[in-house]
């Protein structure tokens, strides 16, 4: 759980900014979004063999460039 204290000489612009901040570090937003909508099992594999094909095509094109 993320927990910001206010300073007295704070404002809460700035204890907002350091929330949102932390909030970003942790990376809750983009576990809400990812939780949003059931995704199948299926699915998620099919994502992560294309990421795994674009990763090594991308190393490939690199080593091909030197």
């Amino acid at each position: 759980m993320v927990t910001v204290y206010v300073n007295d000489r704070e404002s809460i612009d700035e204890a907002l900014r350091r929330f949102s901040k932390i909030v970003g570090k942790e990376g809750i937003i983009t576990k809400v979004k990812e939780n949003m909508f059931y995704t199948k099992p299926s699915k998620l594999k099919r994502d992560r063999i294309i990421k795994a094909k674009r990763k090594m095509e991308k190393k490939q094109r690199k080593e091909m460039a030197r």
